[in-house]
């Protein structure tokens, strides 16, 4: 009986794995070993990163919040506190896109957060 070689199963796999790498640099995409090395970094990385960037994001609409509100006389933590005072709920997602486009939308807002803490 002959032996069974693992030639086309053994390529395909190859042929999988370099075509996730494709795009990396150096033997990064063109060795199998490194490649499939490379792509078990990159899957932690992508599995960590799309947790992290809904903290970025966040990030970004609070300095767009704490700007706008400061332009109007004020603080986030105070603008924050009023809305939450007046019941207004909106979130800083919605209120960040409110501060860049639309600052007379902000504006008003700003006056209700103004009116409940006072």
């Amino acid at each position: 009986m002959p032996r069974a070689k693992t030639g086309t199963v053994r390529r395909a796999r190859h042929k999988k794995v370099l075509k996730r790498a494709k795009g990396f640099w150096g033997l990064r995409s063109k060795s199998v070993r490194i490649a499939t090395q490379t792509l078990l970094n990159a899957s932690d990385y992508e599995y960590r990163d799309r947790r992290d960037k809904k903290n970025d994001f966040r990030r970004l609409w609070i300095s767009r919040i704490n700007a706008a509100s400061r332009q109007q006389g004020l603080s986030y933590s105070r603008f924050i506190n009023g809305l939450r005072e007046a019941g207004v709920e909106v979130d800083r997602k919605m209120l960040a896109d409110l501060a860049v486009r639309e600052p007379e939308a902000f504006k008003q807002l700003v006056e209700v957060a103004k009116g409940a803490s006072a």
